[in-house]
């Protein structure tokens, strides 16, 4: 008889279908660290298809409309920060992309949001980046700053789709027929992709400035107005990447 030892690391090498039949293979052994490993497998097993199962509700969109060719999804980050960017993003995934776990970036943590940063590159049919930076913020307002780093995105994209699937908004002065869809970025894998995109870029970008204006803390700020973020403001006043427009209440 295998010791437990030997036991754990089959199951520890072992794929989620080999698992299942190492599972079945020990089911009638009664000691004690036989049975957590199999209930482990058994809840990993469930989380999974819980998982499968939400990521086909995250495809509702893309199934609807996939007859019409290549489908975009695209979102943006960074409207509401006090500096750096507005970045937005275009992603065409395949139909049969199979990756899961896409979500709103925001209900991600910075370890996920980076695995699947490298995952959707790695996938997408195409992936599209755009930007405003604050002056050009500052220039036309954040709102047609955004709408202008939208449509950069698409038009970096390697290939045309033939629909947008936009995380609630219209864009104006795009061709391409465009799909508003409120709170995308948790309801369309598209979408989602976009978000997650955006965000690991934007915030790169963020460490990158952090390292040049360390007095602002934009490595764990990213840019928002925390409150040691604000009183680096009124202490050293305002760097070359904030948004005039929006700290006027500060400085």
């Amino acid at each position: 008889m295998k010791t437990i030892t030997e036991i754990k690391n089959e199951f520890a090498s072992a794929s989620l279908e080999e698992k299942k039949a190492l599972c079945q293979l020990y089911a009638e052994d009664e000691r004690s660290g036989v049975r957590k490993l199999i209930e482990k497998c058994r809840k990993e097993e469930a989380a999974l298809e819980k998982e499968l199962l939400r990521m086909e509700h995250m495809m509702e969109y893309e199934h609807k409309y996939e007859h019409l060719g290549y489908l975009c999804g695209i979102d943006e980050v960074g409207r509401g920060p006090l500096a750096g960017p507005v970045v937005a993003c275009a992603v065409i995934l395949p139909k049969d992309h199979g990756i899961l776990y896409l979500n709103d970036s925001k209900k991600l943590t910075a370890k996920k949001r980076e695995e699947l940063y490298e995952v959707i590159l790695e996938k997408a049919v195409s992936v599209g980046i755009g930007m405003a930076g604050p002056a050009r913020i500052d220039e036309i307002n954040i709102l047609q700053a955004t709408y202008e780093a939208m449509r950069q995105a698409i038009e970096k994209l390697s290939v045309r789709p033939q629909l947008l699937l936009n995380d609630a908004v219209t864009i104006p002065a795009v061709e391409i027929p465009q799909v508003p869809i409120v709170k995308g970025d948790a309801k369309s894998a598209s979408i989602a992709a976009a978000s997650i995109v955006a965000k690991v870029t934007r915030d790169r970008l963020m460490e990158e400035y952090d390292a040049a204006l360390p007095e602002y803390g934009f490595a764990s700020n990213k840019g928002y107005g925390s409150a040691e973020h604000i009183e680096a403001l009124k202490k050293y006043g305002p760097s070359p990447i904030h948004r005039a427009s929006f700290i006027t209440h500060f400085v």
